[in-house]
């Protein structure tokens, strides 16, 4: 687990956005095939709003004559020419994840076993909790477990405390697997959409807490999950993953929770999934994710 060596890196993924302009396409692809690249995957879209054009490309380099530290040096001057964001990423290389969790193990139970199963590229360095329950399952996976207990008056010294071990972990991605907490926006800018949240509804309706007693008194007839990257602003950051399921009247408020809870599983670790292979783009409140 963890870091790979530089031969191991053979799938590199760029992920580009400007404004849209003639030639983009073409440009890139360019760039990528003189470099000896063959392209795997290509997606891209143009906001037919904002005329912001986004692409992703997935090619295989064991050609390139760049070294994998080089390679996104042969896209910046387009970049700069554009005044494009740009990203290059491996599919090899392992992301550093760290997963905070308060009592509810649903979400740590799904992670974990798609980690055992190498569906995703996903190294779990650690597991934090502001309460202990879980620390035998993590325990079971060999996977170190922080516990940071938090009241009013001592919740943003144990973040500085927890952004000390993120650093020291060499963490680059959070997961809030059901975590009961609300991060400082200190915490939030440290980490900017690299925090992934579920949240057990359908957003932006029901947010905030116990949105399943707010749906049962509604009387709805779905209900769903939704999996974002954490803002500033309670539950109202870009949505990278959203499902529902149908109930009906003659379901109580304990089967909406035990439905709820499957939906948020999948929810979250296709969220996951999304976010590790460099599929999501983000502008401002939303997010483009390329399938």
């Amino acid at each position: 687990m963890g870091r790979v060596t530089p031969k191991e890196k053979t799938t590199a993924v760029l992920l580009f956005s400007c404004k849209d302009r003639i030639g983009l396409v073409s440009r890139l692809t360019q760039l990528v095939y003189e470099d000896g690249g063959n392209i795997l995957d290509l997606n891209e879209h143009v906001d037919p709003v904002e005329q912001m054009f986004s692409i992703r490309i997935a090619w295989e380099m064991s050609s390139s004559s760049k070294e994998p530290s080089e390679l996104g040096d042969i896209f910046k001057p387009l970049a700069e020419e554009v005044n494009a964001t740009g990203e290059v990423h491996f599919l090899e290389e392992k992301t550093r994840t760290a997963i905070f969790v308060s009592k509810y193990d649903h979400a740590l139970q799904e992670i974990l076993w798609r980690q055992k199963m190498n569906e995703f590229p996903v190294d779990i360095a650690l597991v934090v909790s502001n309460h202990m329950d879980l620390k035998d399952l993590a325990a079971h996976h060999d996977i170190p477990f922080h516990y940071h207990p938090k009241t009013k008056e001592t919740r943003l010294e144990q973040e500085q405390n927890e952004l000390a071990l993120l650093k020291e972990y060499d963490i680059d991605t959070i997961v809030l697997a059901r975590y009961m907490q609300i991060l400082s926006p200190v915490f939030v800018q440290e980490y900017q959409n690299k925090i992934i949240n579920i949240h057990h509804s359908f957003l932006p309706a029901f947010v905030g807490s116990n949105p399943y007693k707010q749906a049962f008194q509604r009387g709805v007839k779905i209900i769903g999950a939704t999996s974002h990257y954490v803002t500033d602003d309670l539950d109202e950051g870009p949505i990278i993953a959203q499902d529902v399921i149908r109930i009906s009247h003659k379901d109580t408020l304990k089967d909406l929770i035990r439905k709820g809870r499957d939906l948020e599983r999948l929810v979250l670790v296709r969220a996951l999934r999304t976010h590790l292979e460099h599929r999501v783009l983000v502008h401002g409140r939303k997010t483009i994710v390329f399938e």
